[in-house]
């Protein structure tokens, strides 16, 4: 308000006009250094834990390998570790994602707050559910006003209309990795296939057996 920065231009943001108007000059530039190094940061962590994801849900222990609903292509790793059929998987959906809305930051955000902010309300949905069974009902209240705040902020940026996209992308999504999870006889472990495996390779080193 004390600025007078309101809407941003289509080549911009608000929190840029913000910065450069606070603080022009070579300060603004290491500002925007310092926003693309996050972002890529954040794009970092996508492409590990979404193909890392892949590669849980398509792994096998024991005898009847039972952990894994996926094919076992998605596993397949090279000697560092990545699932790199996953992170091509991953760099498509991406492309189509960036093409589809014409590299427009200012659309793409609006997904991305979507999908974002349905993650944080699961998250802190199911940190509200343990805390109430461990009866620690101080974390319970922090939690379940975490996801008031968090569900009242989706449901604005859902209101806009387009972000509906991401949620049904979403649900599609899990939907299918159930219906998996129900062919395959409902097996037990997946919810700890990433933990397990993470731990196995950190211990001797080598990928799990499918990789």
């Amino acid at each position: 308000m004390h600025l007078r920065i309101g809407i941003p231009a289509p080549d911009s943001t608000q929190i840029a006009d913000l910065a450069q108007r606070a603080a022009p000059g070579g300060l603004y530039g290491v500002f925007q250094i310092v926003t693309a190094m996050l972002l890529l940061s954040a794009a970092s962590s996508s492409f590990q834990a979404g193909p890392g994801l892949l590669k849980a849900l398509a792994r096998r222990h024991g005898e009847r390998g039972d952990a894994g609903i996926l094919p076992a292509v998605w596993g397949i790793t090279n000697r560092y570790h990545t699932p790199y059929w996953g992170v091509v998987l991953f760099l498509g959906v991406s492309a189509v994602v960036i093409l589809a809305a014409g590299g427009q930051y200012q659309r793409l955000v609006l997904f991305y707050a979507v999908s974002v902010f349905m993650s944080f309300l699961a998250g802190l949905m199911a940190m509200a559910r343990f805390s109430g069974q461990e009866h620690r009902y101080g974390h319970l209240t922090v939690n379940a006003v975490g996801a008031v705040a968090v569900a009242f902020v989706l449901a604005v940026n859902l209101l806009r209309g387009e972000p509906i996209a991401s949620l049904a992308a979403a649900l599609s999504i899990a939907a299918v990795l159930y219906r998996m999870w129900v062919k395959a006889g409902r097996p037990r472990g997946i919810r700890n296939a990433a933990a397990e495996a993470e731990g196995k390779e950190a211990a001797t080193g080598v990928p799990p057996a499918n990789g």
